[in-house]
C-alpha cells in the first residue's frame, strides 16, 4: 500500500498528535508510589495501554473490582495535569495537510473520554471523529478502535494509515488490516522522523 492509497487517517493521541509523555509519567509515577508499585515497571509497560490492561499486568492479584479502582485512580491523577501538554512537532501542519486533501481522520486513544477531551483541547486539536477506551471492549493491541474509527469514517481499514508512537498501537493497526506509520524510531510500514514528515509524504502522493 503506498501513501496515495490512503483514504483515511486514525491517529494515536499521546506522543502522537499530543505531547503529553511527561504528564503521563508523572500520573504512573504518583499511582505507583499509592499502590507500592516500582515506578520503573509501571512506566515500562504503560505507554499506549489502557490502564486497566496494565494494571492486571502489575497487580495480577487483583479482582476486576479493585482493578477498576485503581484504573479510575490513575486517570484520575491525570485529569488536571495539563501544564505541560501541548501539540506534538507537526501535527497542526499535518492535520492542514490532511484537511486540504480532503482525508477523513480520527483520534483513537486508550483514554477515556473526559481525558482525551482535555489533552486534545489543551494541544488546540479538535477531532472530527473520537474513540476512547470507553467505545470498545477491548484496548489496544485490540484492533477494535480502529475499526471502529474506520467504520465510523466510511472507510474500509485496508484504505487506512494508522499513525502510532507505541508497539502496542501498531499491533492494534496491523491487526486492524491498516497501514501503519511508526514513531519514535518503532518499526511500522512508514518509519517517521516525526509528523511533518507524513504531511509531506500525503502532499507528494496526491500531487503525482
Amino acid at each position: 500500500m503506498e501513501l496515495a492509497d490512503v483514504d483515511a487517517v486514525l491517529f494515536d493521541m499521546d506522543g502522537t498528535l499530543v505531547d503529553s509523555d511527561a504528564a503521563v509519567e508523572r500520573a504512573w509515577e504518583r499511582w505507583a508510589s499509592e499502590y507500592a508499585v516500582e515506578p520503573a515497571a509501571a512506566l515500562a509497560i504503560a505507554h499506549g495501554r489502557p490502564a486497566d490492561q496494565t494494571i492486571r499486568r502489575l497487580l495480577p492479584a487483583l479482582d476486576d473490582a479493585a482493578v477498576a479502582v485503581a484504573a479510575a485512580r490513575q486517570l484520575a491523577l491525570q485529569y488536571d495535569d495539563l501544564s505541560d501538554v501541548r501539540a506534538t512537532p507537526g501535527a497542526h501542519e499535518l492535520l492542514s495537510t490532511v484537511a486540504r486533501l480532503g482525508l477523513p481522520w480520527a483520534v483513537v486513544t486508550s483514554a477515556d473520554v473526559r481525558l482525551a477531551e482535555a489533552r486534545l483541547g489543551a494541544a488546540g486539536i479538535t477531532a472530527p471523529v473520537l474513540v476512547t477506551v470507553e467505545d470498545v471492549r477491548a484496548g489496544k493491541p485490540a484492533p477494535e478502535g480502529y475499526l471502529r474509527a474506520a467504520a465510523l469514517l466510511d472507510v474500509a481499514p485496508a484504505r487506512c494509515l494508522v499513525v502510532e508512537d507505541a508497539e502496542v498501537g501498531l499491533q492494534a493497526g496491523r491487526a486492524a488490516g491498516a497501514m501503519t506509520a511508526a514513531l519514535k524510531g518503532l518499526d511500522g510500514d512508514l518509519r517517521l522522523v516525526d509528523l511533518t514528515q507524513l504531511a509531506y509524504g500525503l502532499a507528494a502522493a496526491a500531487a503525482r
